[in-house]
């Protein structure tokens, strides 16, 4: 099986998912078009250096930006795009394949990917800045290092993805590591906030000496090679480059040393404990004593067991806890308070993202609730009340959180009336999106991998739905604005009753297409 066969496969099993779907082309062709835009902005960003023709700018902007780049390669998949799991190694189990092949084969099909293609063309903005400074030899120090550092970024996913594998077979350690990746992943766009709060009032020369120790780890080492020969370093250009194969060669050897556990899947999974006898009815063993005795109360039940158990829900919500408290909270203190409040109304509208395929959560079980003639409206109603438990008290502490960071303590009840008005709008769009947009999610040995390729054009319809949610809260802020004093007062009863009737016309929506659309809708989840 040769390197192209790898490439091959995948293209074709990408292919093969769009085969047929409309809907699926179009947000595919939405999310090449803004891999396009993507690494067109990062071309732009790494060629400003170069245009206004400042050394200085280039000695702090290349390595930091090319050290958000690994890291991005890291860990943004985590939060909003999900691990690219369309050629699992565990596929390629039984074939006659050694290591080193499936090493290569995997490797050099992830670069025939959307993200490799569009980080290949943004990172080569440090090419241009790197030409305008130091001439064509510099340039061509820096086409090497950009060319590096993909195959950095590459090998650092699938090693981390492929040691996850392994390491996550456990219930306990798939907890653990849920929550610690959730938390470390919430946490990049807050620090980045933060970092940017505090610009006015930073240290450039400490900034620089950041820098210049950034472009002598593997994060920053690949992209200024280029600066380097244009300041006459031309003795650090081997160095760095020793440096950037060195920790490839590592990440090759980690990910070498855990393939073979990849491939092995779920097979060695923990041994399963004897259930314990309790004398409870089943009834009772499935209702707690706050829910009401109907099929609504059994339905939501079952459904706030799940996202408080099942490791890719408990992802979203930490995710959640974590960027709404520390958001706010990072921007208040960069800003001296100034912002934190339209940052909280961003939470709001981030929160529903967890119901985006809440269908493919379950998979096949669907059937289930199709077979028993579950009524699309009850379904709808029972998840998104679930979702609301663990939810709206994290949006009171929000409220407070921003509200107390702020220095504007009585502004908190009207604070938390818009973040309802906006969840509500973002539950009215997310709901019927679930239902037009589901697809297939594998097994959950890691809480944040897809199924197939085309994570990006995944994520579209929760993107899609957080812009809306904002967009629709809108008459809400502006109420705020022009009610000045008075909006104290009235924020909470009208955020509460805005976001209420949004959420009641989505949720009849979305019930309605669900009644229609539920044979899809469970052949769209179920892996094949």
């Amino acid at each position: 099986m040769t390197v192209s066969s790898f490439v091959r496969l995948k293209l074709r099993i990408t292919g093969n998912g769009l085969r047929g779907r409309p809907a699926r082309i179009a947000v595919f062709v939405i999310g090449a078009v803004l891999a396009g835009f993507a690494a067109i902005a990062g071309y732009a960003i790494f060629a400003v250096p170069g245009l206004l023709d400042d050394a200085r700018a280039a000695e702090l902007l290349l390595p930091f930006g090319g050290a958000l780049v690994v890291l991005g390669w890291l860990l943004l998949p985590l939060l909003f795009f999900g691990v690219d799991d369309s050629l699992d190694p565990a596929q390629f189990a039984l074939l006659p394949l050694t290591r080193r092949q499936l090493i290569t084969g995997l490797g050099v099909a992830a670069l025939a990917g959307l993200p490799a293609l569009a980080t290949l063309a943004a990172t080569a903005g440090t090419v241009d800045s790197a030409a305008r400074l130091g001439g064509p030899v510099a340039a061509g120090a820096q086409v090497l290092g950009i060319v590096v550092g993909l195959l950095l970024c590459v090998a650092a996913s699938r090693a981390l993805t492929s040691a996850f594998s392994t390491a996550l077979r456990s219930r306990r350690a798939r907890d653990l590591a849920t929550i610690v990746l959730a938390v470390v992943a919430a946490s990049i766009g807050p620090g980045q906030l933060l970092l940017l709060g505090l610009v006015n009032r930073a240290d450039w020369d400490g900034a620089a000496t950041l820098a210049s120790v950034i472009g002598w780890t593997p994060l920053g080492a690949p992209y200024t090679l280029g600066l380097d020969v244009a300041a006459g370093r031309l003795w650090a250009v081997p160095l760095k480059l020793l440096i950037s194969l060195v920790a490839v060669g590592l990440l090759l050897r980690w990910w070498s040393r855990t393939i073979e556990g990849a491939m092995a899947g779920s097979a060695g999974a923990g041994r399963r404990t004897a259930k314990r006898d309790d004398a409870r009815s089943p009834v009772e063993q499935l209702l707690p004593r706050w829910a009401p005795r109907s099929r609504f109360g059994a339905l939501t039940a079952r459904e706030t067991r799940y996202w408080w158990r099942e490791t890719r829900r408990r992802a979203a919500l930490i995710t959640l806890a974590v960027a709404g408290v520390f958001l706010p909270v990072s921007t208040a203190f960069g800003t001296d308070g100034a912002g934190a409040g339209g940052l909280a109304v961003l939470v709001g509208a981030i929160a529903p993202i967890g119901l985006a395929n809440h269908f493919g959560y379950e998979g096949s079980a669907n059937a289930t609730n199709l077979a028993t003639g579950v009524p699309g409206r009850l379904e709808v109603h029972s998840r998104a009340a679930a979702h609301a438990l663990f939810t709206v008290p994290m949006l009171v502490l929000v409220a407070v959180v921003t509200g107390l960071a702020a220095g504007r303590p009585a502004g908190i009840p009207a604070q938390f009336g818009t973040l309802l008005a906006t969840y509500g709008t973002g539950l009215a769009l997310v709901l019927p999106a679930s239902v037009l947009f589901a697809y297939a999610l594998p097994d959950p040995s890691t809480p944040f991998a897809l199924s197939s390729g085309g994570g990006i054009s995944k994520a579209l319809p929760s993107l899609g739905t957080m812009v809306g949610a904002l967009i629709g809260a809108l008459p809400v802020v502006i109420a705020g604005y022009l009610l000045g004093p008075v909006w104290t007062w009235l924020g909470l009863p009208l955020g509460f009753a805005y976001g209420l009737g949004a959420y009641l016309i989505g949720a009849h929506l979305a019930g309605g297409l669900l009644d229609r659309r539920m044979p899809e809708v469970l052949a769209a989840v179920s892996t094949r």
